[in-house]
């Protein structure tokens, strides 16, 4: 922050600090998940009038935002005994949240089952054999529901044999969010933060987040990024008027919401590498347009967003 930022607002109230994944003792790998930067994409604003910030998540363990909610989950399910003695996580994934599932499973020592669609990132794919998680691959056309259908169906199935945390609806999910991305953008912003933006998937990041801020300062505006329909290439996010709604989306948090083209998201991610030197996902792109968008509708203000993930692939004008 510049010399001339005013000075920090006082809190309203402090998220607990018991679970944070810092905590004294915790394996060291596991305390870096979280404490992400933000960084201003300067470029991407080009003097219009507002500040861009964007939380870099793609520096997590595992490249993604999932690290955080992976992690508080297991966490809480370790805490309350309700999975270890041989039991395996079983869960759905597009993609992101099963391989940090399965980078803790590698790191703890437990078994992970994935219920992932098959057309799943590739990468993602071999990254979640390289941890040792068995994948079950379910019908692509029915993307993530038909992940969260079969993962159920299995559970109920083998109760005895697995823990289905469920993250689509598990509380730890957004409360990771509550507990620590709200309060490191509040801190990193000095107070200042006057609109967060970002994609929605299981909800939890937006909700997490949003209700954190909105306790410090009730009149930060919350947006929420959906595709602009069900069919589309924003790998992770959700169309929530066709899809199965998240109980980890709490819509009171969010005030508008933005839904987006997979062309315009894409070319902002080629953007992001030309222009600001950051190789993103689709979803990183789509959260940028938006925030640009809400930027520039709002000036002077201080706009806050989310990277959920990175990309091992260069973008490209052949992306689809």
């Amino acid at each position: 922050m510049h010399s001339s930022d005013p000075a920090p607002v006082a809190r309203r109230s402090e998220p607990p600090t018991s679970s944070s994944p810092r905590a004294a003792g915790e394996d060291p790998l596991l305390r870096a998940v979280g404490e992400t930067p933000l960084i201003p994409l300067r470029r991407i604003v080009d003097g219009a009038g507002f500040e861009l910030w964007a939380k870099a998540e793609f520096l997590n363990p595992t490249g993604s935002v999932k690290d955080r909610a992976a992690l508080e989950i297991v966490r809480e399910g370790r805490s309350n005994g309700l999975f270890g003695s041989g039991r395996v996580l079983l869960d759905a994934s597009s993609g992101n949240t099963a391989v940090a599932y399965a980078f803790l499973g590698a790191r703890l020592g437990f078994g992970v089952e994935l219920c992932v669609p098959r057309n799943a990132n590739p990468d993602r794919i071999a990254r979640l054999a390289a941890y040792g998680a068995a994948t079950v691959f379910t019908d692509p056309a029915e993307g993530t529901d038909g992940a969260q259908r079969e993962a159920r169906r299995r559970a109920a199935e083998r109760p005895d044999r697995y823990w289905y945390p469920d993250q689509y609806n598990h509380p730890a999910n957004p409360l990771a969010h509550f507990r620590h991305t709200g309060p490191e953008i509040w801190r990193q912003t000095a107070g200042r933060v006057t609109h967060f933006v970002a994609g929605v998937g299981t909800g939890g990041t937006i909700s997490g987040t949003g209700r954190f801020l909105k306790e410090q300062r009730p009149d930060v505006t919350v947006v929420a990024v959906e595709p602009d329909g069900p069919i589309h290439g924003l790998e992770g996010l959700k169309h929530l008027p066709t899809a199965l709604r998240p109980g980890t989306y709490d819509a009171r948090v969010v005030d508008r919401t933005i839904r987006m083209e997979t062309e315009r998201a894409l070319e902002m991610r080629r953007r992001l590498a030309a222009e600001e030197g950051l190789i993103v996902g689709a979803s990183s792109g789509a959260a940028v347009v938006a925030a640009a968008e809400v930027g520039r509708s709002n000036p002077g203000s201080i706009v806050v967003t989310v990277l959920p993930d990175g990309e091992r692939s260069v973008p490209s004008d052949r992306d689809p």
